[in-house]
């Protein structure tokens, strides 16, 4: 596989850490909320409190948009360009949400809240992509994902603090303050990547051959579905996590500083991916991940039915490793899915962002109805969906072996 990095205008470190903040956006714009589904109920939506939830399933699905046209913009206009006009439209809708008196033009909000936080994430992915690749690429999104994985464990907490000293609508306002930092830091540390002459106009028939460019790829074409699948296994872990903690272990109190205590610890998976992928490679990386998804949560949902397999203890065990084992996978599938399509990188982050987020929300959408006071709808979800994308990783290798005897 060829490898080649480009000369980094600023220092590794401060890149990794600026890309990091870049994608985190996303998961603070989810995990932050958390904490304030409570009181946007009460006050937003009393007779229909569980409408309260779609105030994250709308943004996903707002970022599932704009995550389809965040990369062909990219492409034609530079990297910088999308990256300041995301920040703009997250910042605004933002803005809306902390003012608005009703679920609706909230939730309206969140959609195009949604729809700019895509613009930090595909721009994050096509930067490093302009700079790297191989295993190098992976390494960097490795780094990249290990403090990606600190904000979900510290944005429940960090929820709770800005509502208890300004109010559940204040959590709006460091969204604003968070995505002015980072627009800031790029506009003033870090050039364009894209040079004019690399970028691709912005024409319906150069998107639709980039898409065919990628759905005809048989490697990115699993990685696809793969990432699909991982994602959807985060999806169902934050939508039924806090009715587990709430009803079943009777936990919602200290639910935040569980939660980012749990999610901390994972983090340890992108760390030991990124010095592990250069040696072994991600395809086996991601594959051994699942494998050991496969086995604990088998165990965990044979012994779900006795008082020890429905402790506490057991469940933060594997709802860590369902963190540890994204972190092993996420950032390896976008590499793999991205390294054959370095021409198109912006288009091809899109394509890959957009399909994967959307159907993944598809898919967890129906979890939330499953549950029944225990833990065996969620483990049983994610045992199903990690067997389907170990089938699917085992498939990536007989493809590869083919292309390479052929």
């Amino acid at each position: 596989m060829t490898q080649t990095t480009r000369h980094l205008p600023i220092a590794r470190a401060e890149f990794i850490a600026l890309m990091a903040m870049m994608f985190a956006t996303i998961a603070f714009s989810i995990d932050a909320m958390l904490p304030a589904m409570p009181d946007i109920a009460t006050q937003l939506t009393p007779l229909e409190p569980t409408r309260a939830t779609l105030i994250i399933t709308s943004f996903v699905l707002g970022m599932g948009i704009g995550t389809f046209f965040a990369g062909p913009l990219s492409d034609a206009f530079g990297r910088r360009n999308i990256m300041f006009l995301g920040a703009g439209l997250y910042i605004a809708a933002a803005a809306v949400a902390w003012a608005s008196q009703s679920l609706e033009l909230m939730l309206i909000a969140r959609v195009f809240q949604g729809i700019g936080a895509s613009g930090p994430r595909v721009v994050c992915i096509a930067i490093v992509r302009d700079l790297f690749s191989g295993r190098e690429m992976a390494r960097i999104l490795s780094i990249v994902m290990i403090i990606f994985t600190i904000v979900p464990a510290f944005a429940p907490a960090m929820g709770v603090v800005i509502i208890h000293v300004a109010g559940w609508r204040s959590i709006f306002l460091a969204f604003v303050i968070f995505s002015l930092i980072s627009a800031v830091w790029l506009g003033l540390r870090l050039p364009e990547t894209l040079p004019v002459e690399n970028r691709r106009p912005l024409k319906i028939a150069l998107i639709v051959d980039a898409v065919r460019q990628m759905l005809q790829h048989p490697v990115v074409r699993i990685s696809i579905m793969v990432q699909t699948l991982s994602m959807a296994m985060l999806f169902s872990l934050l939508m039924l996590i806090q009715p587990v903690y709430q009803f079943v272990f009777d936990k919602l109190e200290t639910f935040p500083f569980w939660f980012g205590a749990i999610a901390l610890s994972s983090a340890l998976s992108s760390f030991l991916n990124a010095m592990l992928v250069v040696r072994f490679g991600m395809r086996r990386l991601i594959t051994i991940g699942l494998a050991m998804q496969i086995g604990l949560s088998t165990l965990v949902l044979m012994t779900s039915g006795s008082a020890a397999g429905q402790g506490f203890a057991v469940f933060a065990i594997w709802q860590a490793f369902v963190f540890f084992q994204a972190g092993l996978s996420i950032g390896n599938l976008n590499a793999i899915a991205m390294e054959p399509m370095g021409h198109i990188a912006g288009m091809a982050a899109s394509v890959i962002g957009a399909i994967s987020t959307v159907l993944a929300a598809v898919i967890a959408s129906p979890v939330g109805l499953l549950f029944d006071g225990t833990i065996r709808p969620l483990v049983g979800t994610i045992l199903v969906l990690a067997l389907l994308a170990f089938l699917l990783m085992m498939y990536m290798a007989r493809v590869e072996a083919r292309a390479q005897s052929a």
